[in-house]
C-alpha cells in the first residue's frame, strides 16, 4: 500500500511538473491494479490519466470510456453504494460526449436514491421567443418548480444569473442557443467561467451531434434539450443537472 502512494504521489508530481507522459502510465498502472480489486480508486486512477492525455494535446475518451465501463461493473456488485457508482460512470460518460449513455447511467442511479428532502433551486429561463418561455415555465411549474426567472436576451440572462450566484444561490440555467445579441454558447462560456459548476441546460433546434452544441457540452453544459420537446425530456434533462455536482 505504501508503494502505491509513492506511486501516486510520483505521478501527480509528474503531472504537476508537465511530465504527462510520465505521469499517465503511472495512472494507469495503478488503475489497472485497483481493477482486479474492484477498488473505486480505479476510476480516479483512469479520470487522471484521461487528464494526462488531455495535457499531450491527445483525444481522452479510452480512458475516461473504461471508468464509466468499470463504475458501472462495480455498481452492479455493490448495490449500497450503486448511486453513487452509476452517477460516476455518468459523468465519464458525459465528458466524452456519450450523453445517451450518461442518461441511462443516471436513471441506473435513481434506482438507488435515498428518500431524501432537496433544495429548491431558482430556475432561470433564456429564450426570445415568448411561446417558448409559456411552454417552458408551464411545464416547469408541473414539474414543481415555482422560483422561475426569465430573460429575453443573452445580457440580461449573464446580468440575472450574475446575481444569483453573488447572493449564494445555485441556479439551473435553461439557455437558447439562438438568440438576438449573444449567442447561447459564448453565454454558456462566460457563465462557466466565473462558476464552473454551474447547471446549463442548452435549448437547441440543432441536433447533439452539432458541432457547436458538441463544443458547448464539452466545455462544462449538462445537457441539452431539443425543440421540440416535451415535458419528459425536459425532466430527463433537469435530472442530468445532477451529474454537474459530482466532481
Amino acid at each position: 500500500m505504501d508503494k502505491d502512494l509513492e506511486k501516486f504521489d510520483l505521478a501527480c508530481t509528474y503531472l504537476k511538473n508537465d511530465q504527462s507522459a510520465a505521469a499517465h502510465n503511472l495512472f494507469s498502472a495503478l488503475a489497472q491494479k485497483e481493477m482486479k480489486n474492484n477498488s473505486y480508486k480505479a476510476g480516479l486512477y483512469l479520470i487522471l490519466a484521461s487528464e494526462c492525455k488531455s495535457k499531450q494535446g491527445k483525444e481522452r475518451k479510452e480512458e475516461l470510456l473504461e471508468a464509466a465501463n468499470f463504475y458501472i461493473k462495480i455498481a452492479k456488485k455493490d448495490p449500497n453504494n450503486a448511486n453513487y457508482a452509476y452517477q460516476c460512470a455518468a459523468r465519464c460518460f458525459l465528458r466524452t460526449g456519450h450523453y445517451d449513455d450518461a442518461m441511462k447511467a443516471f436513471e441506473s442511479a435513481q434506482k438507488y436514491t435515498l428518500n431524501v428532502i432537496e433544495e429548491k433551486r431558482p430556475i432561470v429561463v433564456v429564450d426570445d421567443s415568448p411561446a417558448i418561455l409559456l411552454r417552458l415555465k408551464n411545464f416547469l411549474q408541473q414539474l414543481g418548480y415555482d422560483d422561475i426567472q426569465t430573460a429575453t436576451n443573452g445580457k440580461s440572462a449573464i446580468n440575472l444569473v450574475s446575481a444569483l450566484v453573488k447572493s449564494k444561490q445555485n441556479p439551473i440555467v435553461l439557455l437558447d442557443m439562438d438568440l438576438p445579441d449573444i449567442k447561447g454558447d459564448v453565454i454558456a462560456k462566460t457563465l462557466l467561467n466565473s462558476k464552473p459548476d454551474i447547471s446549463i441546460i442548452l435549448i437547441t433546434a440543432d441536433e447533439k451531434s452539432a458541432p457547436r452544441v458538441r463544443s458547448t457540452i464539452g466545455y462544462g453544459s449538462t445537457a441539452f434539450v431539443q425543440k421540440p420537446f416535451s415535458i419528459n425530456e425536459l425532466k430527463n434533462a433537469l435530472d442530468a443537472t445532477k451529474l454537474s455536482e459530482i466532481n
